[in-house]
């Protein structure tokens, strides 16, 4: 079990105020780390991730910023390495999910989704590595989803599919740029979970639908995506890197 062990790790957690991000931001914690927590600043759950961590003997820090601006991201870092200590271990999780067709989709929707969820990871690895490559260690794990490898059925989102989808290649990308660098770059692919972004009044009506979909019978809990992230991050992936782990209850086989 000591290769699940996070002691000694200092990790950032993007998106940590809510849903995934702020449950594997306690996770980090639970294994270990000490956790550096960043979100926007009308992020009302970012002190309660914190006050989390700290419950579990972890020191946590609160970070406010967007994940579209290097400079945030810059700055953020630059307060985790002064107030924590070198960074080793980073998640990606801030994102953003809405549905409209494709016909009809503004130009400013696509590019606001794609900004966030594509363009926002990447400066968020882009920021981190800067700070790992030189001491040639790190674990980066970003948050993508089942939906960057399918087209889930009765939801017109072309533009988070095509995001999600960006995400899971940019993480392959960055992992065989940086692989013989000591920084290991994984994914994560959630399918359905029960987090606020898919219990929004749009898809409200689909649950019973995902439910059914899934293999499994059921959505994810947040808690059930801690171990992936948890793994990932610890020495037991030493040997990972470019992975894209699919966490959806077997959606994908059907």
């Amino acid at each position: 079990m000591n290769l699940f062990d996070l002691q000694g790790e200092i990790a950032f957690v993007t998106g940590a105020g809510s849903g995934i991000g702020q449950r594997v931001a306690v996770g980090l914690a639970e294994a270990g780390a000490d956790v550096a927590c960043f979100d926007l600043p009308s992020s009302a759950g970012l002190p309660a991730t914190a006050e989390r961590i700290r419950g579990t003997g972890r020191r946590a820090i609160t970070l406010t910023g967007d994940v579209t601006q290097a400079d945030d991201l810059a700055r953020a870092i630059d307060a985790v390495e002064s107030q924590l200590g070198a960074l080793s271990v980073a998640l990606n999780c801030a994102g953003i999910a809405n549905a409209a067709p494709a016909e009809e989709m503004p130009l400013a929707q696509w590019q606001r989704t794609l900004s966030i969820n594509l363009d926002g990871v990447f400066l968020s690895c882009q920021a981190e590595a800067r700070v790992m490559l030189p001491r040639k260690r790190g674990a980066i794990v970003n948050i993508a989803s089942m939906s960057g490898s399918i087209v889930n059925r009765g939801l017109m989102q072309a533009h988070y599919n095509s995001s999600k989808a960006a995400v899971i290649h940019l993480s392959k990308s960055l992992a065989m740029e940086w692989s013989d660098r000591g920084l290991r770059v994984n994914s994560i692919s959630p399918g359905y979970t029960a987090t606020p972004m898919n219990t929004r009044p749009e898809v409200a009506e689909q649950v019973k639908v995902f439910e059914r979909d899934t293999p499994m019978g059921r959505m994810a809990t947040v808690d059930e995506l801690v171990g992936p992230a948890v793994f990932l991050s610890s020495r037991a992936a030493s040997f990972c890197t470019g992975v894209d782990l699919i966490v959806d209850g077997g959606f994908v086989c059907w």
